[in-house]
C-alpha cells in the first residue's frame, strides 16, 4: 500500500494543553486470505495432450475442456461442487480451482497430473522524473523512441480511473492492429486511444475501476497523457507527464481485498501486451514452487517484457528470477522540504506534500506520545492511521519520526493536518530536546519545491516522492479538491522501467525482452549526480544488492553496444568448487568494434574471463565469451563478497556486477 513501507511514529505540537498518550484509531487490515476455501492452482507443464484417441492443441477451449474433465472426476465424492477460477493457456497449461484437499488428491491419480500447489495472496507494495532520467521534450532518446508509441503496456494493479486527465487520448494514435482487447466498465466512453482495454477478474470486486489509488497512479506513473499544472495542493507543481506518453495502457485489475496469484496469472495469461508492469511483490520462493515465477518464465518466452517490484528494503528481495526485470526505489533530486524549528533554535529539514503558507511561524507546544496504539498501520502511521486522531484531540500540527533502518529516508505524504516528517538522525536531536526541556516548543517553515540534490539517487529508479493521477481527492484540513497525489515506494519504481522498457521497445522492434533487460542493466549508473558512489538510506556506499546493475540511464540503455540476449538453457546453475559460464553478446554498435574486458574480482574469488577481447566485424554478430569462478584459499563460506565485469569500447562500457556467496563453493 502507498507509503506503508516506510514506519513511523508521531510527536504533536497543539495549540493547548494535550495528553501524552493518545489512542490511534483503528483501521481495518487489507485481508491476507482469500476466503474460507483456498484456492489451489493446478499446473499441467507442456504443450500437447492426449484426450482418448485425440491430441489437445493450445487452443484455449481445448484445453478448458481438458481441465474440466480433472474436475468432474472428483466431484462424486464431494458436498459442493469444485469451482474452476481460472484457466491458461499461455503462461502455462494448468487452470486455478477451489478445492478441498481430499478433491486434491482425487486429481494425482490421473494421467497429466504434475502438480498442485495452494494459491498465495500477494500484497501491493510525475511531474519532473522524465527530466531526472534524462529525458527532455523534443530532443535525445525520449524523441527518437518516439516517446513510446505502437506500444502496449499492461498495468496490473488496483484498476484505474478512466476519466481522469492524465488517461485523456488528445494526440494518441489508435492502438496496434494486434490489439484484441476488451474495455468492461459498465459506462461506455471509458476507454480510448490511451486505454485501450480495461479488464476485471474473477476474486475482484466486478469492475476495473480504482477504489484504491495504487493502480491509477502506476498507470499513469507509465503511460500518462500530459497534464498541464499538475500539483499537490500547490506543492511539486508542473506538466505531470508518464515516461512513454505515447505508449498505450491496458489495465487489469488484479487487486480489490486482496490479489491473488490465480488473477495475477490470468491477466498474464491474456497476452497482446508488449510490457507487463506489475508492482506486487509476495515472499522469496523456490523457482520450481513459484506460481509468478513460472508464468513469468513462459510470458518472456512470449516476447513479454516484465517488470516487478521488490521490496523496499535492503535486506529483502522478492521478484529475484532472473527472467524478471526486478526494481528497487531511490530518490530523486527534487525535496518538498519542510523544516521543524524547534524552540532550541535548531532547524532540521523534512519533507510534506501539504505545505498550507499560513501556518503561524510562534512555536507550538511539543508533545511525544510514543508507540501507544494497537493497530498496526497506526503503529506506522500509514496515511489515514492518525490524521483525524491527532486533530480530533487538538493537535495543530506533526512531526513524524522515522525508525532507525529507515536511516536519513524521508517521504512527502498529503495529511489533514501541517506536518513534516524527518529522517532517524534528527529524530535524535529532537527527542533529546524534548527531554531536556521542561516546556518543548516547535513549528514547522514549509519551503515548497527544491530541485537539485547531489546526493540523489540513493539506492533504484526515481520512486521517492512521485506526483501521478489518484482516483479521489487527497484530504488536507483547507478541504481544497485535488486529483493527483505524491507516493512511494518500489512500487513507483516498477511502472518508470516498464515505460523505459516501452521506449526503447519503440525504438528497437527486433530486440527481445532480455535484450531490453540487458541493456538497461549494462548501462545503469553507479554514481550519483555529485559523481560519488550512490550511498544507501544510512549515507553508506551502497553495495549490489542495494543497487542492483544500478540506477537506469534511459539514453544510455538506448544504445548500449552489446547485449545479453540470454536464452533458457542459461539460467540453468551448476555447483562445483571452480565455476565456469558461457556468455554470448550481439554487437548492436557499429559494424566493426573492439571491446577488451576489465575484471574487478570480488574479495577471496579469482575471476578469469576467456578471450579477453572481442572483435566483432558486423552488426548484430554473436560473440561468446567464458567466465571462470575460482575461490582462494582464504576465501570465506559463509560471506558474500562484490565485483564487476566491463566490456569496454571506444564508445561504450558494458558493466555487469557480481556477488558471490562463497557457500557455493564449498567442495
Amino acid at each position: 500500500m502507498p507509503n506503508s513501507e516506510y514506519p513511523k511514529e508521531v510527536l504533536l505540537m497543539n495549540n493547548e494543553g494535550i495528553q501524552t498518550r493518545i489512542p490511534v484509531s483503528q483501521r481495518q487490515e487489507r485481508s491476507s486470505t482469500p476466503g474460507p476455501r483456498e484456492a489451489i492452482s493446478f499446473f499441467l507443464h507442456g504443450k500437447r495432450y492426449r484426450l482418448g484417441s485425440r491430441i489437445l492443441s493450445d487452443q484455449s477451449h481445448d484445453l478448458e475442456s481438458w481441465y474440466e474433465s480433472f474436475l468432474l472426476t472428483t466431484i462424486a465424492s464431494s458436498i459442493e461442487t469444485p469451482r474452476m477460477v481460472n484457466s491458461y493457456c499461455n503462461v502455462f497449461p494448468g487452470f486455478a480451482a477451489k478445492l478441498t484437499s481430499e478433491e486434491v488428491k482425487a486429481m494425482e491419480k490421473r494421467t497429466g497430473f504434475i502438480s498442485a500447489r495452494p494459491q498465495q495472496v500477494l500484497p501491493l507494495h510525475t511531474t519532473h522524473t522524465p527530466n531526472f532520467l534524462g529525458l527532455h521534450q523534443n530532443m535525445g532518446f525520449w524523441r527518437d523512441s518516439n516517446y513510446g508509441k505502437g506500444i502496449i503496456i499492461g498495468v496490473l494493479d488496483t484498476g484505474i480511473l478512466p476519466d481522469h486527465p492524465s488517461f485523456s487520448d488528445e494526440g494518441m494514435p489508435p492502438p496496434p492492429a494486434k490489439w484484441k482487447g476488451r474495455c468492461e466498465f459498465s459506462f461506455t466512453g471509458a476507454c480510448n486511444n490511451k486505454l485501450t482495454g480495461a479488464r476485471h477478474f474473477r476474486n475482484g470486486d466486478g469492475t476495473p475501476l480504482d477504489f484504491d489509488g495504487h493502480g491509477t497512479h502506476t498507470a499513469a506513473t507509465a503511460a500518462g497523457n500530459y497534464v498541464r499544472g499538475a500539483n499537490l495542493f500547490g506543492i511539486a507543481n508542473g506538466t505531470a507527464v508518464g515516461v512513454a506518453p505515447l505508449a498505450h495502457l491496458a489495465v487489469y485489475k488484479v487487486c480489490s481485498s486482496f490479489c491473488s496469484e490465480s488473477d495475477i496469472l490470468a491477466a498474464m495469461d491474456i497476452g497482446c501486451v508488449d510490457v507487463l508492469s506489475i508492482s506486487l511483490g509476495g515472499p522469496s520462493r523456490p523457482f520450481h514452487d513459484d506460481n509468478i515465477a513460472l508464468g513469468a518464465f513462459s510470458a518472456r518466452e512470449n516476447f513479454h517484457q516484465l517488470c516487478w517490484k521488490r521490496r523496499s528494503s535492503n535486506t529483502s528481495l522478492s521478484n529475484e528470477a532472473p527472467w524478471i526485470l526486478t526494481v528497487g526505489a531511490s530518490t530523486i533530486d527534487r525535496k518538498l522540504v519542510a523544516t521543524a524549528v524547534l524552540g532550541n533554535k535548531q532547524e532540521l529539514n523534512g519533507e510534506s506534500a501539504f505545505q498550507p503558507q499560513d501556518f503561524p511561524a510562534a512555536q507550538l507546544p511539543l508533545v511525544y506520545p510514543r508507540l501507544n496504539a494497537s493497530d498496526f498501520n497506526a503503529q506506522h502511521c500509514s496515511i489515514k492511521s492518525l490524521n483525524d486522531t491527532v486533530k480530533d484531540a487538538g493537535g495543530a500540527a506533526m512531526i513524524l519520526i522515522d525508525e532507525e533502518r529507515q536511516g536519513f529516508r524521508t517521504s512527502a505524504d498529503s495529511h489533514v493536518l501541517p506536518a513534516t516528517n524527518v529522517n532517524y538522525e534528527d529524530d535524535l536531536k529532537i527527542l533529546a530536546y524534548i527531554n531536556s526541556s521542561s516546556s518543548p516548543t516547535a513549528t514547522i517553515v514549509f519551503k515548497g519545491t527544491v530541485i537539485g540534490d547531489k546526493n540523489s539517487p540513493m539506492a533504484l529508479v526515481s520512486t521517492v516522492n512521485i506526483l501521478a493521477a489518484w482516483p479521489t481527492s487527497a484530504e488536507n484540513n483547507t478541504n481544497t479538491k485535488n486529483n493527483f497525489n505524491v507516493i512511494s515506494g518500489t512500487s513507483m519504481s516498477c511502472p518508470h522501467l516498464s515505460a523505459i522498457a516501452a521506449l526503447i521497445k519503440s525504438a528497437h522492434l527486433d530486440w527481445s525482452p532480455a535484450a531490453i533487460k540487458s541493456a538497461m542493466m549494462t548501462t545503469a549508473d553507479t554514481m550519483n549526480l555529485g559523481n560519488r558512489p550512490i550511498l544507501d538510506e544510512r549515507h553508506l556506499p551502497a553495495d549490489v544488492f542495494a543497487t542492483g546493475a544500478g540506477h537506469v540511464n534511459p539514453t544510455r540503455a538506448n544504445d548500449p553496444g552489446l547485449v545479453y540476449d540470454i536464452e533458457p538453457q542459461d539460467y540453468e546453475s551448476s555447483g562445483s568448487s571452480d565455476q565456469t559460464f558461457t556468455r554470448i553478446v550481439t554487437n548492436v554498435e557499429e559494424a566493426s568494434s573492439s571491446y577488451t574486458v576489465e575484471v574487478v574480482s570480488p574479495r577471496g574469488i579469482n575471476v578469469a574471463v576467456r578471450p579477453q577481447t572481442l572483435n566483432f566485424s558486423e552488426l548484430n554478430q554473436k560473440l561468446t565469451y567464458e567466465i571462470t569462478f575460482r575461490r582462494s584459499e582464504n576465501a570465506g563460506t559463509n560471506t558474500v563478497s562484490h565485483g564487476y565485469i566491463v566490456w569496454k569500447s571506444a564508445k561504450h562500457s558494458v558493466r555487469s556486477p557480481i556477488a558471490v556467496y562463497g557457500q557455493i563453493f564449498k567442495t
